[in-house]
């Protein structure tokens, strides 16, 4: 079966896993509104329940739960290893539980690839031999699997280590390695579990920028686990927040730490350093109002009037940041019957929409006026003002409950 343009890559829907005998009954119960400490207690263990959400294309979807939570359960049941109790599971459209072992074979050699925690490297092959392991079981001729399995190496940073043997390699270089495997297959999805958690911090933070490199440069589908939320949160184009078995919220890093939906998920999310998390695309907001270039300071002040504001944000054609006039150069220049802003265009203080807010903390202490967002072109997105930075550091829960306010991260100066 084709996959659709519309289809997502992996989909999941209404999906349980149970364990135990008759399982197909504890499904039942848990529809009827049983609680899985009630299935515990009968005999069977839910380890999934109910759980649906879409992973597009080129997305990193990521998994994130404590240990128990069914995240490596639901891994399991995408790449068909466990066949849900009830719901469905499809792989580019695929429903994975309704293939023949040879069809499901066909779907894990051709369309999902395996990164694994404890590297599963072959020690008797060479680091070459086993990032072509995968190509090798697809049937790919000798030639073709070492030169694409060479090309993988060489983009995961291991260029030159393909005769060496795995345990020549550091802990970080072995989990390259499986990366360079899952990438050598091209296939469509990669599936992630625990991919980097036997790895010490900086090495661990090394693999993770490798990840978003490669995605990008890929635009690979990825469904990664983890039960570190920081690392959820750096790599996740969305997160499904599990507990449970269940999926308790689905979101962006930036809608999980301003939203929480449970109160165990604002309690979970209370430690994480929001000044790494949050972006400027994510706090920014659009100007009140914008200077065209060809205005002159008779425009700029009646904005400032009708705006109620101090500053504006000249832009040329719409698009192009010009800079910032400030009320005082405009009063002198209407006062004088000046009709040009010659001279008076000050440099804004420009900051692209992917940079954290720990980036943005010292340009937004030293700037008088509002941070202005801009893509590679130069185009104004939005704008930033300080107490909008500010705001954006305070965590939600102290705001909700009324507690003193908590800022995390660096100090701002004031």
């Amino acid at each position: 079966m084709s996959q659709d343009s519309t289809d997502p890559a992996v989909s999941v829907r209404n999906a349980y896993k149970v364990f135990g005998r008759r399982p197909e009954r504890g499904v039942d119960q848990l529809r009827a509104g049983a609680t899985r400490e009630e299935l515990l207690q009968g005999g069977l263990t839910p380890a999934v329940i109910d759980a649906s959400f879409d992973v597009a294309e080129s997305e990193i979807f990521v998994v994130m739960g404590l240990s128990g939570s069914g995240k490596s359960t639901l891994i399991r049941m995408v790449n068909g290893l466990w066949e849900p109790t009830a719901g469905v599971v499809r792989v580019g459209g695929e429903d994975i539980a309704k293939l023949t072992g040879r069809e499901l074979r066909r779907v894990r050699r051709d369309r999902i690839s395996m990164v694994f925690q404890n590297f599963a490297l072959l020690p008797h092959r060479t680091v070459g031999q086993n990032a072509a392991y995968a190509l090798e079981v697809q049937g790919v001729n000798r030639a073709d699997r070492e030169r694409r399995a060479a090309h993988a190496l060489s983009m995961v940073g291991l260029d030159g280590w393909g005769g060496h043997r795995p345990d020549e390699l550091s802990g970080g270089m072995r989990q390259r390695v499986g990366l360079a495997r899952a990438l050598a297959a091209e296939t469509d999805v990669m599936l992630m579990d625990e991919a980097f958690s036997a790895l010490d911090p900086l090495i661990r933070r090394e693999m993770q920028d490798q990840l978003i490199e490669l995605q990008h440069e890929l635009g690979k589908t990825v469904l990664f686990i983890t039960h570190d939320l920081n690392e959820a949160m750096r790599l996740g184009d969305r997160i499904a927040m599990m507990r449970d078995g269940r999926i308790v919220q689905i979101g962006t890093s930036e809608q999980i730490l301003n939203d929480p939906a449970t109160d165990y998920v604002a309690q979970f999310i209370q430690d994480v350093d929001r000044t790494r998390v949050l972006t400027a695309g994510a706090i920014m907001e659009p100007p009140v109002a914008v200077l065209g270039a060809a205005q002159g300071p008779r425009g700029a002040h009646r904005l400032m009037r009708e705006h109620q504001t101090t500053t504006l944000m000249v832009v040329e054609r719409g698009k192009l940041l010009r800079g910032v006039v400030h009320e005082s150069d405009v009063a002198d220049a209407v006062a004088v019957g000046r009709d040009d802003l010659n001279g008076m265009i000050h440099p804004a203080v420009a900051v692209r929409p992917d940079a954290p807010l720990v980036e943005l903390m010292p340009a937004s202490a030293a700037s008088a006026v509002a941070l202005a967002v801009v893509d590679d072109g130069g185009r104004l997105l939005g704008v930033i003002p300080r107490v909008t930075l500010l705001n954006a550091l305070v965590d939600p829960v102290s705001q909700a409950t009324g507690t003193q306010p908590t800022v995390v991260g660096e100090e701002v100066p004031s």
